[in-house]
């Protein structure tokens, strides 16, 4: 039923030394960095370690709630109000609390991971087009953890070389930090086939993937004229001949159609063996680190923790149009668990294997993402979940596409690819609907498009930060936003305890 996934066979002690070199003491039994990067199957090891730091719980399970559930799409309803809800609720006094610190320290051993192999890899021999695409991975990888560090903290320490005990790196400025993931994923590009003939290298970047990442870098910067130029090739390039929308929507989030023509590049996870254990709701399967545990903590009370949960006010944004058969968006049951999942109301819709009115009652109006979950096919969830992330879908890249057309003038070309998205879901082209926007009614628009595509797959926080569109205005949807600091909360503090070890660190503004 599940792919093949991308696993490391390298020792921890490989990729983290934390000890001082006097305090060493060697294990014979055990590869060192000095003998280890010696052929081929080691250099492909080495890559896989990389692609192991995205199944780590901070990044697979706690990083969701700070792209999700901080932003207005979502709340927590976490059973310790001084943890989660703090976090939601722009009242974070811990700098160092564990599940943010986490997300820090686990990018940087991916960023660790990534640097070994840069450093390393070059010196094999080997042959010679398996080792440019080995280099182009880990630069695609360090990337992506150095873009989930940017926009979540800004200004972090940029580490480019294999790090040692006695490093303490100066904080770089956002704009060091993006000309590093641009110039990575240029290099990715460069280096990274555009498909895979071997099946089991399903999972791996592509050319396409680093084009999407490299389109969604340069947005982010607002830099949307070089933007069109990555997305162009995904779009009206090769790229075309190779992605495309999936005819069912809904079809982007079972664990039975994962890794399809829309996914331009997708997390892969795998339930966990259950060992001794009875079944994968014993927490202490999460440790080993192939599935992820985000639909736990995701899903309705009763199957799982509800630590996460969506806003009413998304389920009347698809509301809004009705299909040109007159039924309601698709992408609405696809997206979301409430009373109205079924049309037909809390009696017939099924909340894993039971009606919505018989685990809540019929006037419930609390609502949970569906997106990560596997009510599809379990009637619990676990800490072992195997639904992979699909991190960028090629209806994003359209969207996108569509965006950066339209903030370079071409509002009039842009049309034609939010028309793809809608029509998918049954809706009348926008061309039909509102011919002859102006650029900023365009994009109010396409604000709205981005939420009924892609609500809950954690791309809110970056599309408001990108708009402008984060401060108190937001409250009338997320009351939590009251407590917002424009100049502070865009942000998240940088660790005390970081700073404390590393006097070149700076703190970030309104957090000083």
């Amino acid at each position: 039923m599940k792919k093949k996934i991308l696993c490391s066979l390298m020792a921890v002690g490989l990729v983290m030394m934390s000890c001082k070199k006097e305090l060493d003491i060697p294990n014979p039994n055990e590869a060192s960095v000095e003998v280890y990067w010696t052929n081929a199957d080691e250099a492909v090891k080495g890559v896989h370690a990389i692609y192991s730091t995205l199944h780590r719980g901070a990044i697979s399970r706690w990083m969701p709630f700070y792209y999700i559930i901080r932003s207005d799409e979502g709340r927590s309803s976490s059973g310790d109000p001084n943890i989660i809800n703090n976090m939601d609720q722009f009242l974070v006094t811990d700098y160092n609390y564990g599940n943010a610190y986490d997300i820090w320290r686990d990018n940087y051993v991916g960023i660790f991971r990534a640097n070994q192999v840069i450093a390393n890899v070059p010196g094999i021999d080997m042959d010679a087009n398996l080792k440019q695409r080995l280099i182009g991975e880990a630069h695609f990888l360090r990337a992506l953890f150095y873009y989930h560090l940017v926009t979540l903290w800004g200004n972090v320490p940029l580490m480019l070389e294999p790090s040692t005990p006695e490093d303490v790196p100066p904080t770089a400025t956002q704009a060091e930090v993006w000309a590093q993931i641009q110039a990575d994923l240029t290099e990715a590009v460069n280096s990274l086939p555009a498909r895979y003939d071997n099946p089991s290298d399903l999972g791996r970047a592509t050319k396409g993937a680093a084009y999407a990442m490299l389109a969604k870098a340069l947005m982010q910067q607002r830099k949307y004229n070089e933007a069109l130029t990555p997305l162009a090739w995904l779009v009206e390039g090769e790229g075309k001949s190779i992605y495309n929308l999936m005819p069912n929507y809904r079809d982007n989030f079972l664990v039975s159609t994962e890794n399809n023509v829309e996914s331009v590049f997708e997390w892969q996870f795998l339930m966990n063996p259950a060992e001794n254990h009875d079944d994968d709701t014993d927490p202490r399967i999460d440790n080993l680190n192939t599935g992820t545990s985000i639909a736990q903590f995701f899903a309705p009370p009763g199957v799982g923790w509800s630590d996460g949960e969506a806003r009413r006010w998304l389920v009347d944004e698809f509301l809004e149009e009705e299909t040109t058969s007159g039924g309601r968006d698709p992408r609405l049951a696809a997206s979301l668990l409430f009373n109205y999942t079924d049309e037909r109301g809390p009696q017939n819709t099924m909340i894993y294997g039971e009606s919505f009115a018989q685990r809540y009652g019929a006037d419930n109006e609390r609502v949970w993402f569906r997106k990560f979950l596997n009510d599809h096919w379990k009637n619990q969830e676990g800490y072992s979940s195997p639904n992979n992330w699909r991190y960028i879908r090629y209806a994003d890249v359209l969207l996108m596409y569509a965006e950066s057309l339209n903030a370079t003038g071409q509002t009039a070309q842009a049309y034609q690819y939010v028309d793809r998205v809608r029509q998918r879901a049954g809706l009348a082209p926008l061309t039909d609907v509102m011919p002859g926007l102006n650029q900023q009614s365009f994009l109010t628009q396409l604000k709205h498009e981005r939420v009924t595509e892609l609500t809950g797959e954690g791309h809110r926080w970056n599309d408001l930060a990108r708009w402008g569109d984060l401060g108190p205005q937001l409250v009338q949807r997320d009351p939590a936003f009251s407590n917002f600091v424009v100049g502070k909360h865009e942000l998240l503090p940088i660790p005390t305890q970081e700073i404390d070890i590393n006097p070149n660190l700076i703190q970030n503004e309104g957090w000083r």
